[in-house]
């Protein structure tokens, strides 16, 4: 692989990919952090912690020699947040019932 498509990924990575992946995180943080005492703190927590997500997903792809370890961290991220997501849009509720007919 050519050192300039080698940089061109990492910035990906770093950049958009970062925070597509930060994103994805804090959507399904929600599903799986408890409930505080308020019942607030599951949805609080990964706005408050999302630029250290961020940070975290930059900073690991700027400063980690293997790039495929960023990319299957950044991967794996994303598809377990991804997945819990659409397991809970996905769950079969009940259809509202017309009464009286």
């Amino acid at each position: 692989m050519s050192e300039g498509l080698r940089k061109g990924i990492r910035v990906f990575l770093a950049g958009p990919g970062g925070i597509i992946v930060s994103l994805v995180v804090v959507g399904g943080m929600p599903l799986w952090l408890p409930r505080g005492a308020a019942g607030v703190d599951n949805l609080v927590l990964p706005l408050v912690l999302i630029p250290l997500i961020w940070a975290a997903l930059f900073f690991h792809a700027c400063l980690d020699r293997r790039l495929a370890r960023v990319a299957v961290v950044a991967v794996t991220l994303f598809l377990a947040h991804g997945g819990l997501m659409a397991q809970k849009l996905l769950e079969t509720q009940p259809a509202a019932t017309e009464s009286g007919r």
